[in-house]
């Protein structure tokens, strides 16, 4: 895939398979199991009565009988897999409940057993931040260093208030603690998260998964909100109705999330797979395909991917993409080192590069890092981009794209800057160059005292002399981060 390379077939995200496959040479297969485990918000240690969620089965709805022994329970269940599937490397995956919730020689006596069965590569074990002791923490760390271990935990939501009304019975101070110690004995970290949980919105999902990207996790499971027979939670919507997300909502907060992921984050689920007997509400979750063929095509759609939010030149380049041809006329008006006007001589190939910048030393920056990729269709000028009309008046209306990097000189005089002044007599001059179809990119940087005044006089300007013409596109929260506004000749269509 062009924009993303950890995945396999026609993902857009980090996929375990991909993951797996670079580990371990080969498919590898996960067999869940049911070691007969309780939960400390289930026997009255943390609370009563569990997750509000959750099934009769802990989640383990897929997983083993805990009847029977182990190493029975594999087997049985790995028979079923292989039905489907052939592979020759497996991962014992405790599921249901609290996997850490038992003295350490109980743990022990189900690990060691399953880790004991031939070609069994690894241990994941589904736990909670709150149920793994120092004495088991020790013990991880000495399983770590002799098998593939990970630990998967339960966090599902940042907010306090969510995670109260769900029953979690731990904090959100908890879970990062414990991941602070899982992560200095370099153990591997899943976090699973919920989308859809009672009365929480868009944005609140959106800042749970913007949490966990700046922590040490190693993977993460995107769930949808299950209502089951016989659960708390349809107790509760049956007095307190609450929004069930629609498959579209869903899907189009899924894209949202992997957007703002790195792309180190191995996404190991992204939707859910409950038992049709069992579930109430959303009936959509059954055509499981259905629901990852649907994030596919929006993913397509939006020409986006995983960590696509991690700089916004990830959506010039979009832009750019969509918008140049191989013979296009261009101009960079503020070509600094130079990466812009690569990034646009590998378009057009059989085109022409106008660059401008009033140092020297970007120039010869620029040059050096152009002739290095043997490029040799452009033109550069030691002037201010205010001159940009004047130099290249024959070109008027003949121009595809005017693109300015503002701010200073990465690496150089932070002293000198673009200056409001001249940047809108540059933005009025390269709209008169442009071609009917053609557009201007800025990428304002509001993160220092004279960027702030440029944000501000641009935005006055877009709004007396462009309405309807521009869009302005913001990767992250942060008012200091840069942003881009896009200026078309022709007016966007709503």
């Amino acid at each position: 895939m062009k924009h993303f390379k950890e995945t396999s077939g026609n993902k857009r995200y980090h996929t375990l398979d991909y993951f797996y496959k670079q580990t371990f040479g080969s498919k590898v297969f996960k067999v869940s199991l049911n070691a007969g485990f309780s939960c400390p918000n289930l026997d009255g240690t943390k609370g009563r009565g569990g997750c509000i969620y959750c099934s009769k089965d802990g989640s383990g709805d897929y997983a083993g009988n805990p009847c029977i022994p182990i190493k029975q329970q594999f087997n049985e269940v790995l028979k079923i897999m292989k039905n489907k599937w052939d592979s020759n490397k497996y991962i014992a995956y405790f599921q249901a409940r609290t996997n850490t919730y038992a003295p350490l020689s109980v743990l022990k006596e189900k690990y060691e057993a399953v880790l004991s069965l031939p070609n069994v590569i690894g241990l994941s074990i589904a736990t909670r931040p709150d149920a793994i002791t120092d004495e088991c923490l020790d013990y991880l760390e000495e399983l770590n260093k002799r098998t593939y271990l990970t630990i998967e935990l339960g966090l599902q939501t940042i907010h306090e208030e969510t995670s109260l009304l769900i029953n979690r019975c731990h904090t959100l101070e908890c879970f990062s603690d414990m991941v602070q110690k899982l992560r200095e004995r370099h153990i591997s970290v899943v976090v699973h998260i919920i989308n859809g949980l009672p009365f929480e919105t868009k944005e609140m999902m959106l800042e749970t998964v913007e949490y966990l990207n700046h922590m040490d996790i190693q993977g993460i499971k995107i769930h949808m909100l299950h209502m089951l027979k016989d659960t708390k939670l349809y107790e509760l919507y049956q007095t307190t109705p609450f929004h069930i997300l629609t498959k579209e909502e869903y899907v189009d907060i899924v894209c949202d999330q992997l957007e703002r992921l790195r792309p180190s984050i191995v996404i190991h689920r992204i939707t859910g797979d409950p038992k049709e007997d069992d579930l109430i509400e959303p009936v959509w979750l059954t055509k499981k395909f259905g629901v990852l063929n649907a994030i596919d095509k929006e993913l397509k759609r939006r020409d986006t991917y995983q960590s696509f939010n991690k700089t916004i030149f990830n959506k010039t380049h979009q832009i750019i993409d969509h918008q140049v041809k191989r013979k296009d006329l261009v101009v960079d008006a503020t070509i600094g080192n130079g990466y812009d006007s690569l990034y646009l001589l590998d378009k057009i190939p059989e085109g022409t590069l106008f660059g401008f910048d009033i140092q020297k030393q970007a120039l010869t920056n620029t040059t050096s890092l152009l002739k290095k990729n043997k490029k040799k269709n452009f033109q550069l000028f030691l002037k201010n981009h205010n001159e940009m009309f004047s130099t290249l008046e024959s070109y008027k209306e003949k121009i595809s794209l005017v693109i300015f990097n503002l701010g200073y000189l990465p690496n150089g005089n932070k002293e000198i800057t673009t200056t409001p002044k001249t940047t809108i007599e540059a933005m009025d001059q390269a709209y008169q160059l442009l071609n009917k179809k053609g557009i201007i990119l800025l990428t304002i940087y509001p993160g220092h005292k004279e960027g702030k005044k440029e944000e501000l006089t641009i935005l006055n300007k877009l709004e007396h002399a462009y309405k309807g013409k521009y869009k302005i596109y913001h990767n992250t929260n942060n008012p200091d981060a840069p942003y881009l506004i896009e200026i078309r000749k022709n007016n966007f269509i709503n």
